[in-house]
C-alpha cells in the first residue's frame, strides 16, 4: 500500500535538450510536486503546496524511492 496518491505527472520533452518527469502527488493530505530527470530519476527539485505558496519539500529518502519506482513503471509503460 503506498502511503502517496500519484495525482499526475508529466513528461517534459525537449526541454533544454533534457527530458524531465514531474510527479504531482499528495502525501499526509498536502500537496507536492517533484521533478526527475528522466535518464536517471536524479531529484532535481522538490515542492509543497500550502496556503497558495510553495516551499521546498522535505521528504524522505523513503518516499522518494518509492515514487521513482512508480514513475519507472509508469513510463516503461508508455514505452
Amino acid at each position: 500500500m503506498n502511503i502517496y496518491e500519484l495525482k499526475n505527472m508529466i513528461i517534459d520533452d525537449d526541454f533544454d535538450s533534457e527530458e524531465y518527469v514531474t510527479a504531482e502527488f499528495t502525501h499526509n493530505h498536502l500537496n507536492y510536486s517533484i521533478t526527475f530527470k528522466k535518464s536517471d530519476l536524479e531529484i532535481i527539485n522538490s515542492w509543497e503546496y500550502k496556503n497558495g505558496t510553495s516551499l521546498p519539500a522535505n521528504l524522505s529518502d523513503s518516499l522518494i524511492e518509492s515514487i521513482r519506482e512508480d514513475i519507472k513503471k509508469r513510463i516503461k509503460n508508455e514505452s
